[in-house]
């Protein structure tokens, strides 16, 4: 594997904002994707994005932005993608070039709605990635505190472990600890499914329903998450370690968490349709709502998921949510 490896970040978010900010505490320089021609020139006139952590100067001397996607990826070695995963696909589907030999990274979390695959698996299969060189990038990490620079723990999935200590080493600097893994699979099912379950805690919490409540539906949600991804892919994993049960319970508790917020305005009457009109970002929790849940239904090997079925049956099938939950609290402990 060469040494001097170049990186770049495709998508101009929250996520891919907190990224660059990240990569810059490591790298001379970095490779950026940002679709919109105006918000490139305004980044580099003002160095911080106008739109997502817009608080976090961006040292402009380490970034070369461009509006061209095939641009970017031909300067790079390693393609960091970190859009939400119901734009991914369109995204994508502007690279023209050859990216077969690259090093891809997923930021993404969430399978690609328009395949149902993983995001590994969709790579593979339209863009001839090998495995060797595909790895994935788990939290518990909000972009928001990386913009505060407040310590946040980050786990690389990769079947290649040299290449998830590469990677895992530039992210890896004051506010960051970054370690590795290679359960893949199973941390880009974690990633789709707390959304979910954040989802269900900010209904919860929209309901009215009080700590003592959320401690257990965040109990049973982690058991569920481990009988889900057990039917997907079986291996030995440890459910309690931070890129799983830390990612959930960041999303599922903090305010930053839009899913949670997003779930809230459920839980206090607002309509599907009106809560996202509400919302600035996206809360890619509905769109895994729907999928997890089919992916469960249509499998031959079916999990207990009592709680992604009640979201399922608020968001997709207008149910009662105070009903919904009511007879929820009779299937968890």
């Amino acid at each position: 594997m060469r040494k001097n490896l170049k990186y770049c970040v495709i998508g101009s978010g929250s996520w891919a904002t907190a990224i660059i900010k990240i990569l810059s505490e490591n790298l001379k320089e970095i490779n950026w994707y940002v679709r919109n021609k105006d918000n490139v020139e305004y980044i580099y006139k003002n160095c911080h994005n106008p739109n997502y952590l817009s608080s976090v100067e961006l040292d402009i001397k380490k970034i070369y932005i461009n509006d061209d996607i095939n641009e970017v990826c031909n300067k790079s070695d390693v393609l960091i993608i970190a859009v939400p995963s119901e734009f991914t696909n369109n995204i994508l589907n502007k690279i023209s070039i050859n990216i077969a030999d690259k090093i891809v990274v997923s930021a993404i979390k969430g399978i690609i709605p328009e395949t149902n695959l993983l995001v590994g698996e969709h790579l593979e299969k339209n863009f001839q990635i090998k495995e060797n060189n595909f790895s994935v990038l788990g939290g518990p990490c909000h972009a928001e505190e990386v913009a505060l620079e407040k310590l946040s723990y980050l786990t690389i999935g990769s079947s290649n472990k040299i290449l998830a200590k590469k990677i895992a080493s530039k992210f890896t600097c004051s506010y960051i600890s970054a370690q590795t893994s290679d359960d893949v699979i199973g941390i880009e099912y974690s990633s789709l499914l707390k959304n979910i379950y954040a989802i269900a805690a900010g209904i919860a919490h929209g309901l009215g329903y009080g700590d003592n409540f959320q401690s257990v539906l965040m109990s049973s949600s982690i058991k569920e998450m481990n009988r889900f991804i057990e039917k997907r892919y079986l291996m030995k994993r440890d459910i309690n370690d931070s890129v799983y049960l830390g990612d959930l319970l960041v999303t599922g508790y903090s305010l930053f968490s839009r899913n949670r917020l997003f779930g809230n305005m459920i839980g206090k009457g607002y309509s599907v349709k009106y809560a996202k009109m509400e919302m600035r970002m996206i809360a890619e929790g509905y769109v895994a709502t729907k999928k997890a849940y089919l992916l469960n239904s249509e499998s031959s090997k079916k999990a207990k998921i009592p709680i992604i079925e009640s979201v399922y049956n608020i968001l997709y099938l207008k149910r009662s949510p105070k009903k919904t939950f009511k007879n929820l609290c009779e299937k968890i402990n």
